[in-house]
């Protein structure tokens, strides 16, 4: 993992994977449901993401079922996952407190609320 900013898709399935352990498909729904739609992936651009994440050690299997003659493979986050995710969270954190100081500061100077 480097120090980068991590991309919107990478930080949405990581924060998916937070909470409980996860297949594909429930990655994908998790993410459309945390942002009201607005994100989809792709079912090839999520495995894609998911084979990356677990090369850097980010991601783990954590089982697997078969379920109507098909594999379904579970994720978790791993301790570095986790590091990643919360280092990522208060970066973005940070960003969204300098906005907020920014727009208050321009509504005291200007007077009044943001339109």
């Amino acid at each position: 993992m480097t120090d980068a900013p991590m991309r919107e898709p990478t930080f949405l399935m990581l924060t998916a994977l937070a909470e409980e352990p996860r297949h594909g498909y429930a990655v994908i729904e998790d993410v459309a449901a945390m942002t009201g739609g607005r994100v989809r992936l792709r079912a090839g651009t999520l495995y894609a993401a998911l084979d990356r994440l677990r090369t850097e050690g980010l991601i783990e299997v954590d089982h697997e079922e078969v379920v109507q003659s098909r594999l379904r493979r579970y994720y978790r986050l791993t301790a570095a996952g986790e590091r990643g995710l919360a280092t990522e969270t208060a970066r973005l954190r940070e960003q969204a407190a300098i906005a907020e100081r920014r727009l208050r500061a321009r509504h005291a100077e200007f007077g009044g609320a943001p339109a």
